[in-house]
């Protein structure tokens, strides 16, 4: 799911600059609706299995503010694809999966409210997942690097 998000989001932000026979376009709302129906998968299984505890002797301010980082993961991983599958629908060209099949658009149109909402939400929340990305990292380096714990391990595992 990491690798699909980063590359998606390097996609989004460079599509301008990207060679235009690449598709870049194409692959990015392929590659967003994945990530979707994969964090669908994803919560279902989160709110069936307990998840790993987090490491005992955690101060509680840094317990929470992982516990709402990964709340506001799940959000940006719902959220973003489904904006941008909202904002897709307004559109001429037909929406599809990596080429393979058409993909339903929603019943909106260009002019909707909803539609101009969901492109303001799908550019503002793709750079907020770049700012959750790095603070995230950074803090998944402090742990690694300074506190010399085995959170890192944890979250690779």
């Amino acid at each position: 799911m990491a690798i699909l998000i980063l590359f998606n989001l390097w996609l989004g932000l460079g599509h301008d600059s990207l060679p235009r026979d690449w598709q870049v376009m194409p692959v990015h709302k392929s590659v967003g609706l994945t990530v979707l129906v994969l964090a669908l998968l994803r919560l279902i299984w989160r709110l069936t299995h307990r998840p790993t505890p987090l490491p005992g002797g955690l101060p509680a301010g840094e317990s929470a503010a992982a516990k709402l980082t990964h709340y506001i993961f799940y959000a940006f991983m719902l959220l973003v694809p489904l904006s941008g599958w909202i904002m897709t629908s307004a559109g001429n060209r037909p929406l599809n999966w990596f080429f393979l099949f058409d993909v339903p658009k929603f019943a909106v149109s260009k002019g909707d409210a909803i539609v101009g909402i969901s492109s303001e939400v799908h550019e503002l929340l793709g750079y907020a997942w770049i700012a959750l990305l790095v603070l995230h990292v950074g803090a998944a380096l402090r742990h690694h690097i300074i506190l010399k714990d085995d959170v890192l391990r944890r979250m690779l595992g």
